[in-house]
């Protein structure tokens, strides 16, 4: 991994409410002039290419690369074509000149992770597991029994000041 850059992972069970959060707290971030690069793990296939766009006819003829690049904005798209997942570390690897990067998903993988629970929706004692779990964002903070940062889940104004804390940023 790119050891200049900290990382720090948002997991929990689908439905949780990860990328909700995960958005409220870049915004706070990003309000107070950290440059934040996020990383999402899908687990179905996506495709943020437009029918019909000429990267996505690019790709269609068989362009196994395919780069986008304006003044605002720039994108690659890279077809596997039957070659491994990139791992996290090779996807971080990708990133530079950021103050942080947010994870969601790669709960297995051994960076920082923030565990999200919401009463009747996930299972906080199965991620809890995980290795290094630096905090737990709940909405039920008195029905877990953790030794573990508890941080109040729908407060993303409060997780951002831990993450600033945690990595000193």
């Amino acid at each position: 991994m790119n050891n200049s850059i900290p990382v720090l992972g948002f997991t929990a069970t689908s439905g949780t409410g990860k990328t909700t959060l995960m958005e409220k707290v870049i915004a706070n971030l990003s309000k107070g002039g950290l440059s934040v690069a996020a990383i999402k793990h899908g687990h179905h296939p996506a495709d943020p290419d437009i029918p019909g766009k000429d990267t996505h006819r690019f790709r269609q003829a068989g362009a196994e690369t395919v780069m986008f690049a304006s003044k605002e904005r720039w994108f690659m798209i890279q077809e596997l074509q039957n070659r491994e997942e990139p791992t996290l570390s090779q996807q971080i690897a990708r990133l530079s000149d950021h103050d942080l990067i947010l994870v969601e998903g790669y709960k297995n993988d051994n960076h920082p992770k923030i565990v999200l629970h919401r009463s009747g929706v996930s299972d906080a004692e199965f991620y809890l597991k995980l290795s290094n779990v630096v905090a737990i964002a709940t909405d039920a903070p008195n029905n877990l029994e953790t030794s573990i940062t508890t941080l109040p889940l729908n407060e993303p104004d409060k997780i951002a000041n831990f993450i600033k804390d945690l990595f000193k940023l």
